[in-house]
């Protein structure tokens, strides 16, 4: 679960519903496009606020960067059909945000079960994108230990998904008992975007993240500038996995010390400044 360091947005930062040929989605924006554009696509469990960090310095950068809520997740309305919320119905959504920037090719981020989605939206059409970052999300299936735990998430929730505040107590319940403590505004949070979560949205991801095959071969084909992008320990998707990943792409990688799963959140003035190194270069290409 990604956490933001804060909740706050920056001076000049505004939320808002992005109209689509899809449907509204709740993003934040920041910045002007003097440099390109910049999508941002959160993970599983996850919202826009995960990369409410990222939204300053990318702006400082010269980037106008949009986060976004995918469909069912937290602000952005979804139905309570989990075929809905398919991998193609969700690389479908990235498709049309990107169209209703209308902003050229975007840089497009896609964090964990993020990066999921945008090489599906990648794979599909490839022409609205400048470039394609995979933060902290791996060539398939998360790792075997981290599929055990969400299979027991997506069990629950599809026992008790009329009672999502009761799943929550019990999955924050096996919180390592040497977790550092949230901060209260922060708790009050979590808890908010998940019982605003679609619960079928949270069931077919989470089976996304336990069954998706290697698609990295089709992925290589694609002629885009891609970025691999993790923390030094990503215990859904092991580092080494993720360099082999980046070798099989031709694509460039970042490893941010001081991050684990959530670089974007844990070190964001570093994954920032990466992220704008490789957009420039993509650039200046």
């Amino acid at each position: 679960m990604s956490k933001p360091p804060r909740l706050t947005l920056p001076p000049r930062a505004r939320a808002y519903l992005l109209d689509t040929a899809r449907g509204a989605f709740a993003v934040h924006e920041s910045g002007a496009p003097v440099r390109g554009t910049a999508l941002l696509v959160p993970g599983f469990t996850g919202s826009k606020e995960d990369f409410i960090a990222l939204l300053e310095p990318l702006a400082a950068a010269g980037y106008r960067v949009v986060a976004v809520d995918g469909r069912g997740q937290y602000q952005s309305p979804g139905p309570r059909e989990e075929s809905a919320y398919a991998l193609e119905e969700l690389a479908g959504d990235v498709l049309a945000q990107a169209a209703a920037l209308d902003a050229g090719p975007v840089h497009l981020v896609g964090h964990s079960l993020g990066g999921l989605v945008s090489r599906a939206a990648v794979l599909r059409d490839a022409s609205p994108f400048a470039s394609l970052t995979l933060m902290s999300s791996g060539p398939a299936a998360i790792s075997e230990e981290q599929q055990a735990r969400t299979k027991l998430l997506v069990a629950a929730l599809e026992a008790l998904r009329e009672d999502m505040a009761a799943v929550w107590e019990a999955m924050r319940a096996h919180d390592p008992e040497d977790a550092v403590a949230d901060s209260p505004e922060l708790a009050r949070f979590l808890r908010e975007r998940w019982l605003a979560t679609v619960p079928e949205q949270l069931i077919a991801t989470g089976r996304v993240l336990i069954s998706e095959p290697d698609r990295i071969a089709e992925l290589a084909a694609v002629p885009l500038p891609k970025l691999v992008l993790s923390g030094a320990v990503d215990n859904a998707w092991p580092v080494p996995l993720m360099d082999d990943m980046a070798e099989r792409l031709s694509a460039s990688r970042v490893i941010v010390e001081r991050a684990e799963h959530s670089p974007n959140a844990e070190n964001p003035q570093v994954t920032a400044g990466a992220l704008a190194s490789f957009w420039d270069a993509c650039t200046a290409e």
